[in-house]
């Protein structure tokens, strides 16, 4: 089925958030080791990225790995860090020549000093670039994420520069990673989990979530055109009626 004919491009979601989940259970699948899905898994988001592109998406936010995942075994973390550091070398000339602008949220501090040497590299080089804002979700954790904001908020009424009485939901958004992006609209999970595991906690409070069992390596822009689909045909209240809205 051609689902992107389906599409409505006037009603396309602003921010698309992927939780990129199977990559291990592919390689083993398929009798290879973890790692050999990382690397497949990379041509997804190639993919994919391509995909928001030809929608007109302007923000892709990929949970690329989470706090808890430094307590995956050693030599899996490694690899993982020694194909973010090759990988994000390579699709430097792509993004420049696709307009792509490279982000990066989490505790980026905590990533081997190669990586982050990297990463912050690509994200300068790409800065001035006006297209899909490619966001990569790095030693990640939502909760961390909430506290900080919490931190910088009390410090800055500590320090006179914010009054308790002018907090609002706005002013919490503002200390979050996310500061300078809207919402998103649509969160996306693969390989069949059905759980938000520590992702964007505050910013998906009205987010549309979209399951799907397609492992991440195997997840194409297809698959994004039909997530994007099924968000086109739900209706979206915010707590309002149906009548409200329509």
């Amino acid at each position: 089925m051609d689902y992107l004919d389906q599409i409505n491009l006037s009603k396309i979601p602003q921010h698309v958030a992927i939780i990129m989940d199977g990559n291990g259970r592919w390689a083993k699948g398929k009798g290879k080791l973890r790692i050999f899905g990382h690397h497949n898994g990379v041509t997804s988001v190639r993919d994919v990225v391509e995909g928001a592109d030809k929608l007109g998406i302007k923000y892709i936010t990929l949970y690329t790995f989470s706090s808890e995942n430094w307590n995956r075994p050693k030599l899996e973390v490694m690899a993982i860090m020694e194909l973010m550091v090759s990988t994000i070398h390579k699709e430097v000339p792509g993004f420049m020549k696709n307009n792509i602008k490279l982000n990066a949220i989490g505790d980026l501090d905590m990533l081997p000093e190669k990586c982050y040497n990297e990463l912050q590299n690509a994200i300068e080089i790409t800065a001035g670039n006006t297209g899909v804002v490619l966001t990569l979700a790095l030693s990640y954790s939502s909760r961390r994420e909430i506290v900080r904001a919490a931190k910088n908020i009390a410090v800055k009424v500590k320090n006179g520069e914010l009054d308790v009485n002018d907090i609002n939901e706005d002013v919490f958004e503002q200390n979050l990673f996310t500061g300078d992006m809207p919402n998103p609209e649509l969160l996306i999970r693969t390989s069949g989990e059905y759980r938000i595991s520590n992702y964007l906690l505050w910013q998906i409070a009205y987010a549309e979530l979209y399951f799907t069992t397609k492992l991440w390596p195997d997840f194409r822009k297809e698959d994004l055109y039909e997530a994007v689909l099924d968000f086109q045909k739900r209706e979206r209240r915010f707590g309002m009626t149906s009548e409200q809205v329509n």
